[in-house]
């Protein structure tokens, strides 16, 4: 497939709206299989309801981007920047709908990231340890992992995680 040009876009207040339904799309597609559909559900209420993202992007510290392509925005993605180190990102959200893997956009998202903050030099991020493809995505971008890690996020949910670094 032709890789499409895209552009990362800061979110705005005014974006929650396409953020929360992308959200619901794409953990509905690809999380029951991984961590079922209670938890999908008590994860999407947690992080993606109007109101949470509400805060998440008008208080920080995460900086969201909406991933346009000349004809929709099929994902996004949310960094936070280390306040001790500037030179150490996190990546909190990477996500585009399953329509558009395996096209190289994602390859094209995560590269776009990175000319944007271009005085980084380490990242991570945490995947869920059954999520096959994003690990496997992650190993192509040149992440390794670097630690296995339990969150509990409460009710009795538990985030079942590699962290994965990058160094630049």
């Amino acid at each position: 497939m032709q890789e499409a040009p895209i552009q990362l876009i800061r979110a705005q207040i005014s974006d929650i709206e396409i953020i929360h339904q992308l959200a619901e799309i794409i953990w509905w597609e690809h999380y029951p299989p991984i961590i079922g559909d209670e938890q999908v559900k008590y994860m999407l209420n947690r992080m993606y309801s109007f109101d949470e993202l509400h805060k998440q992007i008008s208080q920080g510290p995460q900086e969201f981007f909406l991933i346009h392509t000349d004809s929709s925005c099929p994902g996004f993605l949310s960094i936070e920047i280390d306040p001790k180190n500037p030179h150490k990102g996190f990546i909190n959200k990477f996500y585009i709908q399953s329509e558009t893997r395996r096209t190289g956009l994602g390859k094209l998202a995560f590269d776009a990231l990175l000319q944007q903050f271009q005085n980084l030099d380490e990242i991570r991020l945490q995947v869920n340890r059954q999520n096959y493809k994003a690990i496997n995505f992650y190993f192509k971008m040149g992440f390794v992992i670097e630690s296995v890690a339990d969150f509990d996020i409460g009710d009795g949910y538990f985030m079942n995680d590699f962290i994965m670094v990058k160094h630049l």
